[in-house]
């Protein structure tokens, strides 16, 4: 009997023991649907969901006993300690507070009287997944238990899971890190609540066999690329462009595909013009070196230095990316910038100006939305419209296809359209220059193509742009790269120069090479 068996009328599968299941998708796919109906939190309308033979109706407070559940927003209760949140998690489950294995498989044994507030994202998504375990699972499901978080982090959080999996549990991983989908057993892949594929993540990429290449260039071949009618989709990667297609070319030098190749490739490949918020960007003119200034930039919290001597500058029309695990600076240095936070010591300008006097030259689009979750998303566009003194709102609603949403609190968007939204909100003025905090955290690689598409064809405008990511593949896109890490600057130049200086093949790769190697001296 398989451990877990779904049978419902738009998805069909069942899973043994001990697998690693990946459930990947769009954004309103039904990814957190499923998850929360195998948790039996939601009752299918028709057909059936059993656990290890327990119906997910019928035997509701059984099943809730053998599985473990993080969900994609875990509770964890901020102004409580670590020890704290363990022992509410054992009390809740009826578990002994036998908490010795999970401080030392998450490694949090040194921060039990610390505040659940005050632990970095990947920390806190690790006293999660101890909260799950509580009491042993026999399925553990854990709903984008990465989202926000570091490489570093994330590839912890796979090795802790990669554990389970060899005491028999069965894990049930929906994520947006389709290198993570690929290294599981299996795949669910849905697309507006029916599943596309099941099977193993080598059976989808055998779709796009023989069709995926690469090409030297950059962001400008990209958009030309995009618009011929054999690109199902590209991507930059460094100094070259990644390309799938629907028909081999003569000459073209083919590489192995990824599964995110295949991902696009089922569902119909990525954006196919060039942004329409870019066409009616107006050109900006001037001077192109040192629109945004940093020197000698420190930021002190009492007896802790969050931000230390950082000095940079970009150029017009330049993607500058901002890269580090959680907690090394990167929001800390962004709202310094914006003119959010004040500098212990150092300078900035932007656009030849304090930021006191260029806050109508900027656009801002924070890491935890800039938007008015209670109200619509009308009120959010006329809000905004009216800070900036723009009159914007209707272009705003045609360019990110928000007319349907506009009654809706933006607290009830999908993640997908909340982060369009936010988008929209911080180019009502066509700035000049963008500040993007972690713009595509959480969101499909669909949405996030789309949202680089705008990035690029800004670019070609002379926007200038700045952003934080914890996608390395993004990264790639950036023009140059520097790599923050407790407050200070490690590293700083193009994806390609950071990748050969760590002598590695991926930035992935380099980031950590990069970490380990400043730890180590």
């Amino acid at each position: 009997m398989m451990i877990v068996e779904i049978d419902l009328p738009h998805i069909k599968a069942s899973f043994d023991k001990g697998q690693m299941i990946g459930i990947v998708g769009p954004d309103g796919s039904g990814k957190t649907t499923l998850m929360r109906m195998l948790a039996s939190l939601l009752v299918p309308k028709s057909g059936k969901i059993t656990i290890d033979g327990l119906d997910s109706v019928l035997s509701r407070e059984e099943i809730r006993s053998i599985i473990g559940y993080m969900p994609q927003r875990f509770g964890l209760y901020e102004d409580l300690t670590v020890m704290q949140n363990l022992c509410l998690y054992a009390d809740l489950r009826g578990a002994e507070r036998h908490f010795d294995r999970l401080l030392h498989f998450t490694n949090l044994g040194p921060f039990v009287d610390r505040l659940a507030g005050n632990l970095s994202g990947g920390m806190k998504q690790k006293l999660g997944l101890a909260c799950a375990l509580m009491k042993k699972p026999k399925v553990l499901l854990l709903d984008e238990p990465s989202v926000g978080v570091d490489p570093i982090s994330r590839r912890e959080l796979w090795k802790m899971t990669h554990e389970l999996l060899e005491e028999g549990i069965t894990v049930i991983w929906s994520t947006t890190y389709l290198d993570e989908a690929e290294r599981c057993h299996e795949v669910l892949l849905l697309d507006e609540g029916k599943l596309l594929y099941k099977g193993t993540p080598d059976g989808l990429k055998e779709n796009v066999k023989g069709r995926v290449c690469k090409v030297d260039g950059g962001r400008e071949l990209l958009l030309k690329l995009i618009k011929e009618e054999n690109t199902v989709d590209a991507v930059i990667e460094a100094d070259q462009i990644r390309l799938v297609v629907k028909k081999p070319f003569e000459g073209m030098h083919q590489v192995a595909p990824r599964f995110e190749d295949a991902f696009m490739d089922m569902l119909g490949g990525g954006p196919k013009e060039e942004s329409l918020l870019a066409k009616r960007t107006p050109q900006i003119e001037g001077e192109s070196e040192g629109v945004i200034q940093v020197r000698n930039l420190t930021k002190k919290f009492g007896n802790f230095t969050a931000v230390n001597n950082i000095s940079f500058s970009v150029k017009k029309g330049e993607v500058f990316g901002l890269l580090g695990p959680n907690g090394a600076g990167k929001s800390t240095t962004f709202k310094m910038l914006c003119g959010l936070i004040k500098p212990t010591s150092g300078q900035t300008s932007v656009a030849g100006k304090d930021i006191r006097n260029a806050r109508g030259e900027i656009g801002y689009m924070a890491q935890k939305f800039s938007l008015y979750s209670d109200l619509t998303v009308y009120q959010n566009l006329k809000f905004f419209a009216g800070v900036y003194q723009a009159n914007s709102i209707d272009q705003m609603i045609e360019i990110f296809d928000l007319q349907p949403f506009l009654k809706v609190r933006a607290d009830d968007l999908p993640l997908g359209f909340k982060q369009r939204l936010a988008l929209a909100c911080s180019n009502m003025h066509h700035p000049k220059i963008l500040f993007l905090d972690e713009a595509t955290s959480g969101v499909d690689a669909r949405t996030r193509r789309e949202f680089w598409n705008h990035i690029n064809s800004l670019v070609q405008r002379g926007v200038t742009i700045l952003i934080t990511t914890h996608f390395m593949d993004e990264a790639e896109y950036c023009d140059r790269i520097a790599l923050v890490y407790k407050g200070q600057l490690i590293a700083m130049d193009s994806p390609q120069v950071i990748k050969n200086q760590a002598n590695k093949r991926t930035l992935e790769e380099a980031f950590i090479s990069l970490v380990e190697g400043f730890d180590a001296t």
